[in-house]
């Protein structure tokens, strides 16, 4: 913090008086709130409480941007609508694009399937389930054709999400482009090409580090020369904070980020002023209101002293962001109460000061969105900007109290970690020896303690619950109908392609790669113009670089020290305990996610605190097969196997590894599912053979005792 009074020594004394009194005679320093960054917030703030603050003082458009990178901001152009959006094959995911922008949307951002995030083509056998699963399957330019089918690539903006195969995506949508008629010079958007935040938290890496950064350098590299209208990078914190982080970790974290991609496009010999235009910057929204909009304005203040570190001009000092909606703030209990949380998370980018927005759909805790839905997302855009008012003035909270001392503390607070950060070498150093990710998941166990233990309050989830749910529409994905179509798709590329030119010009990329002379992006593009598809580039470069694996480390004592002396806790455990006994062990869980979804914030927290309630507790590596997954089961003889689904892959793999289990004699282990589940799919996996679903909002306690229920059905079943 700036300042070393306690927050009850800065309280105005009338103020306390007064309060005392209405409190009959209690202490009003007890109405001290701490956020979980130890932030105090005190319940009256006053002018005091700016004294000091060097945030103050410069206008909206002029260093260090606090009140916004523009002069006029809204009251000359409202933020971006954008959404999220892919799914099933292009066509399906372009027809939703038309009738989105039909709707009012100002520009595209595109949401891939997990197996072209791994840079898997949909006949590779790891993808099996993740073919048109939370995203749309792009295999080739040809399929990037179509996803813009209709779609002037001169007049459309459009985001891509991708980091692990970022290059051959980005060479296959330059060409997608050219054969559109559009030169790339003229292309506008984002790629996200974002890496170190995959290492931290989503997974969705391919090569090591190393390697990946000169990637990252790369593609700035070419697009600062070939594409000036193209942002180059979105350096991202909303996975960041989806995993479980605190505030000021995703701040402090993110901007180590970008300062480290900086530096490796310096380390190139590139002038900074001429790539500093084209970063951009990705924050989520969660439903800390005041706390969120703080957070913008202290970005733009960061990242401005950051860059005027680094010999930046002026102009190149200003942070510019995209920000989305909180998707692990939505809860499948009561979900139409996700509308209402959702407008708030939008009210508050747009008082940060967004440069564009999307907001998510009421049922995405549950599936990927439907048009229905889709379209109330969109229109909370449009509300906000056309019947609340908030675009009429600048910087409408700029002075408050309250907010601009809160904008001070994150500015202290992320910057002290940031400065912890420089000492461990940077953040490409910090990452390799695990300190971001500790201290995220660290923080992500904390919170699902305060959750589960009633301290953090979701509505419908730990109070106020309802006894029975509305039905919702989800939108199901065929999964095996979409990889068959762009199997056959793949084969007919294959078949009418030119073998010698294909053949060349993956020599040149695998050449390029290992050599680090060159440009990669632009042997990729060449690459692409074959029609070497998505799966081949980057298996060019994993030849010289290598697949990245990541280390399983769960940290134990974090939800445990969160629960205390909590009862349900101490009865779970104790009921965990006289079942071990009577079993001779502590019973066994392995915890797995099949399939190419990285997010492991769920997997993790259970693991962590399952081991803290005394299972003993087996996490197997990031991206498993059914296959492999029964072969650790069996290795570790464990009795309960828990999948862990976030990306709608649960209907395959899951029946999958129950017959993998059945074939090695271990069909009496009892699985169990957890995650993103709709809750129509839950009698087709009980039907399967699935044991017991979780969906989020679970209360972890009353989860083990579930389990150990079901460990003593089964027990009784043996002694018969």
């Amino acid at each position: 913090m700036r300042s070393d009074r306690q927050p009850a020594d800065t309280l105005p004394r009338d103020w306390l008086d007064l309060a005392s009194k209405e409190m009959k005679g209690g202490d009003p320093a007890s109405l001290v709130w701490h956020t979980p960054e130890g932030i105090p917030i005190k319940p009256v703030y006053t002018a005091d409480d700016l004294d000091e603050l060097e945030h103050l003082g410069s206008l909206p458009g002029h260093a260090p941007f606090t009140r916004g990178p523009k002069a006029t901001m809204y009251a000359g152009r409202p933020w971006t609508i954008r959404q999220y959006a892919g799914f099933s094959t292009a066509e399906e995911s372009n027809r939703f694009y038309r009738q989105a922008l039909a709707g009012g949307q100002k520009g595209l951002s595109v949401a891939f399937d997990l197996a072209t995030h791994r840079g898997y083509d949909s006949d590779h056998p790891r993808v099996v389930g993740d073919v048109g699963k939370a995203g749309v399957a792009i295999d080739s330019v040809e399929d990037m054709k179509i996803l813009f089918d209709g779609i002037p690539l001169d007049e459309m903006s459009v985001s891509m999400t991708m980091n692990g195969a970022v290059i051959p995506v980005l060479a296959a949508f330059i060409v997608a482009g050219e054969e559109q008629g559009v030169e790339r010079a003229k292309l506008s958007g984002t790629i996200q090409n974002d890496i170190l935040k995959e290492f931290m938290v989503r997974n969705t890496y391919i090569y090591p580090p190393e390697p990946s950064m000169r990637i990252v350098a790369d593609i700035i590299d070419y697009t600062a020369r070939e594409m000036p209208r193209y942002n180059s990078i979105s350096i991202s914190g909303y996975h960041i904070q989806e995993a479980g982080s605190t505030i000021v970790q995703e701040l402090a974290f993110t901007l180590a980020d970008g300062r480290e991609y900086v530096r490796a496009a310096l380390a190139k010999g590139m002038d900074v002023d001429a790539f500093a235009g084209r970063l951009s910057f990705f924050f989520n929204m969660g439903m800390n209101f005041f706390m969120e909009a703080a957070k913008l304005r202290a970005a733009r203040c960061l990242w401005s002293r950051i860059m005027k570190d680094l010999g930046a001009s002026e102009r190149s000092q200003m942070l510019r962001t995209h920000c989305q909606t909180s998707g692990v703030s939505l809860q499948e209990q009561d979900p139409y109460n996700n509308i209402v949380r959702t407008a708030y998370e939008a009210m508050s980018a747009a008082l940060g000061g967004t440069q564009s927005l999307h907001t998510n759909s009421f049922d995405e805790a549950i599936a990927l969105p439907t048009d229905f839905s889709a379209r109330i997302a969109r229109n909370t855009q449009l509300i906000l900007q056309h019947e609340t008012g908030v675009t009429n003035v600048v910087d409408p909270l700029a002075g408050s109290y309250y907010v601009e001392s809160l904008t001070g503390a994150l500015i202290d607070e992320a910057w002290a970690l940031m400065e912890e950060i420089e000492e461990l070498g940077g953040m490409t150093d910090a990452i390799n020896k695990g300190m971001p990710k500790a201290r995220i998941e660290e923080a992500a166990a904390q919170k699902q303690a305060r959750i589960d233990r009633g301290d953090e309050v979701i509505v419908g989830v730990n109070k106020y619950n309802r006894n029975a749910q509305d039905p919702i529409e989800v939108r199901d994905i065929d999964n095996a109908a979409v990889r068959d179509a762009q199997v056959a798709r793949l084969n007919r590329i294959r078949k009418t392609r030119d073998p010698d030119a294909h053949a060349r010009s993956l020599a040149n990329l695998e050449d390029v790669a290992r050599s680090g002379e060159g440009n990669i992006l632009e042997a990729a593009v060449e690459a692409a113009r074959t029609r070497a598809t998505v799966g081949e580039i980057s298996w060019a470069m994993e030849q010289a670089w290598g697949r990245h694996v990541a280390d399983v480390v769960t940290i134990e004592g974090v939800y445990e020290d969160g629960w205390a002396e909590d009862s349900n806790f101490v009865r779970s455990r104790e009921s965990l305990a006289a079942f071990a006994e009577r079993l001779g062990r502590k019973p066994r869980i392995l915890v797995v996610k099949m399939g190419q979804d990285g997010h492991d914030r769920g997997a993790k927290v259970i693991a962590s605190a399952f081991t803290d309630l005394g299972f003993d507790v087996t996490v197997g590596p990031l991206f498993e097969t059914p296959a492999e997954a029964a072969d650790l089961a069996v290795e570790h003889d464990v009795d309960i196997v828990g999948v862990s689904s976030h990306a709608a892959g649960h209907k395959t793999l899951a029946p999958m590894l129950l017959a993998e289990l059945a074939n090695r004699d271990a069909a009496d282990k009892i699985v169990i599912c957890g995650g993103v589940i709709p809750s129509q799919d839950y009698d087709f996996l009980k039907d399967a053979g699935v044991k017991a679903i979780f969906g989020p909002g679970t209360n972890i306690p009353k989860a083990a005792e579930s389990l150990i229920g079901l460990l003593k059905e089964q027990l009784r079943g043996r002694n018969r």
